[in-house]
């Protein structure tokens, strides 16, 4: 339970901290998150595991309309309810639903896509607007 109370606090200061882009430091924006996950075909690959993470940051650090970041691995799940399946997970923050539109067809993200898809297996997004 520990964990994961410290998982939390430290995403929470993550993400409503500061982020930096571009030298310009910026807030985490509540408009629209964006959160990923990733199921990669060998999780215990770790060559195929630093690919997967120079390729994320490369895109991540050439993004246009990602204002936060935060890219994390699951802790060992100690309850029930915690989801630990998953191999790596993203969380991004945008200040509308067009800049993240405009975040799926910039290059760097399908440059992202076209160099690391053979290492997963499954990918599944969960996008939502602040309310």
């Amino acid at each position: 339970m520990r964990k994961i109370i410290l998982l939390l606090g430290f995403v929470l200061v993550s993400m409503v901290g500061k982020a930096q882009e571009n030298g310009i430091v910026q807030d985490f924006d509540p408009n629209y998150v964006h959160t990923v996950f990733f199921w990669m075909k060998d999780p215990a690959n770790e060559v195929a595991n630093k690919k997967f993470e120079v390729s994320l940051r490369k895109f991540l650090d050439s993004s246009k309309y990602a204002k936060t970041q935060f890219i994390g691995r699951p802790p060992k799940a100690t309850r029930d309810v915690v989801d630990d399946s998953f191999t790596y997970s993203l969380v991004l923050s945008f200040e509308s639903a067009e800049a993240q539109e405009n975040y799926q067809k910039e290059e760097a993200h399908l440059i992202f896509i076209e160099e690391s898809q053979d290492l997963w297996d499954k990918v599944v997004v969960y996008d939502a607007m602040g309310i």
